[in-house]
């Protein structure tokens, strides 16, 4: 009883009562944990750059948008299995629950060890294609091997807190990243400082530390009383729960691998301008990043939180959910927009002393940071079509507004002017495009489900 009761204090009950409060108490872990991530990520590029010199930290960094095209594909599953573990937990279906959570960690382990294979086997050649320097290349291949070969622990570790993250605990999570996050700087430190490492040492410090995060992960799955407790024997993927899965996660992946092409093809962009520049925008990108994550705290409670209320059947609690999640990305990244650009050249000192690379740094914070609430509202309407399982309309949508959009810009507008300006100006305009038909998808989609249920 007592540990029943124990387990109930991290969930929550997305379904019934006030959803303002109930959402900040999902988001502030959720994006706590984001955070932290990205703070111990952070670490690794400041201790490379710090101590290893700019063609480390551009080596380090060049990879980011090659590793995203690769892996996306895969975590993409896990917004399936968000969705519906919610879904099933919100309407009471143990059952049907249970196969879903067995179906997911197997799924994880599997994809973990085909991208194993996929990363090491194309990292050089995939870099050669991107134009990475010569004298950053073999740095970037070597960083890819060894993160690529920790590859089952991070997916084991992002299924198994989407897990968590539907039936409403965010805070285990946190706690395990905090752990994990802890070993990863100190492995940092330890490997680049004292045994000159260098790459390398940033590598393997953090595949050891996804290693200690997916095994707390696991530990809590086994441990709990609840109707997503893990049993290592009935570890099957269940043909149904995968097909759904797959239904859900396989456009989401896409999506994002796709959203990493156009990516790739801006890095390759950014390589043409040498590897002062790549550092500059590696340095930025990371501050960027602390933006995103809090904002994209919203588009994971908006999966959650709908895919909960669509199970119970509680469709008019909806678009509450989406218009709160709205309302709150704007604000959020607003503000942190404003003031990472307002900080910019304190903050990108941090990552180099180099006047150049900081220059690089602020051109791309000035252009991106001031607008980059589109780029959360433009999520968080996702996440809302998402947790009604509608996934490929939101896909199609990103894929045209936003990944055809920057490859058109790149091969028109950019090669009349090839100006970094030029380049980082495809981001703001893309968002804008993309956030404004996704807006008219889901009012459609969501009169259309209260039509049908109500």
């Amino acid at each position: 009883m007592h540990s029943a009761v124990k387990e109930k204090k991290y969930e929550i009950d997305m379904c019934h009562g006030p959803l303002l409060g109930k959402i900040l108490v999902f988001y502030f872990p959720l994006m706590l944990s984001g955070v932290l991530q990205l703070m111990f990520n952070a670490a690794d590029i400041i201790v490379v750059g710090q101590f290893s010199g700019k063609e480390a930290l551009a080596a380090v960094g060049s990879t980011s948008s090659l590793i995203n095209l690769i892996v996306n594909l895969f975590i993409g599953l896990s917004v399936g299995t968000n969705v519906l573990v919610a879904r099933y937990y919100g309407a009471g279906q143990q059952k049907e629950l249970s196969e879903t959570v067995h179906t997911a960690v197997l799924t994880s382990i599997v994809c973990g060890f085909i991208l194993v294979v996929v990363g090491i086997c194309i990292s050089r050649p995939a870099l050669t294609l991107m134009g990475t320097p010569e004298d950053v290349i073999d740095g970037s291949t070597l960083y890819m091997c060894i993160y690529f070969a920790g590859m089952p622990m991070m997916m084991l570790y992002n299924f198994g807190s989407a897990i968590l993250r539907a039936v409403g605990d965010t805070k285990r999570p946190l706690y395990y990243l905090l752990v994990a996050g802890v070993v990863n700087v100190i492995l940092n430190l330890i490997f680049v400082i004292c045994f000159q490492m260098g790459v390398a040492g940033v590598a393997l410090a953090t595949v050891i530390s996804q290693i200690v995060s997916a095994l707390l992960v696991v530990r809590c799955l086994i441990k709990t009383q609840s109707s997503y407790r893990l049993i290592i024997s009935n570890l099957r993927i269940t043909k149904d729960k995968l097909i759904k899965m797959l239904q859900i996660g396989m456009p989401a992946g896409l999506q994002g691998a796709l959203f990493s092409i156009s990516n790739v093809l801006i890095q390759s962009s950014i390589n043409s301008f040498g590897s002062i520049a790549m550092a500059g925008n590696t340095a930025a990108s990371n501050i960027e990043g602390f933006v995103y994550t809090s904002m994209n705290a919203f588009h994971q409670s908006a999966i959650s939180f709908t895919g909960q209320n669509y199970g119970a059947k509680e469709y008019k609690r909806i678009g509450k959910i989406c218009v709160i999640c709205q309302i709150a990305v704007c604000i959020v990244g607003g503000v942190l927009g404003t003031l990472s650009y307002a900080c910019s050249g304190t903050l990108l000192q941090l990552y180099s002393k180099d006047t150049e690379v900081i220059a690089y740094g602020i051109l791309r914070l000035s252009i991106i940071c001031p607008t980059y609430f589109l780029c959360g509202t433009m999520d968080t309407i996702v996440g809302s079509m998402r947790g009604m399982g509608y996934s490929l309309l939101p896909t199609l949508v990103s894929l045209t507004g936003a990944c055809l959009f920057r490859i058109l810009w790149i091969n028109t507008i950019f090669q009349w002017n090839r100006s970094l300006e030029c380049l980082y100006l495809s981001y703001p305009i893309s968002w804008f495009l993309t956030t404004a038909v996704h807006f008219i998808c889901f009012f459609i989609v969501y009169r259309k489900i209260l039509r049908k249920y109500t």
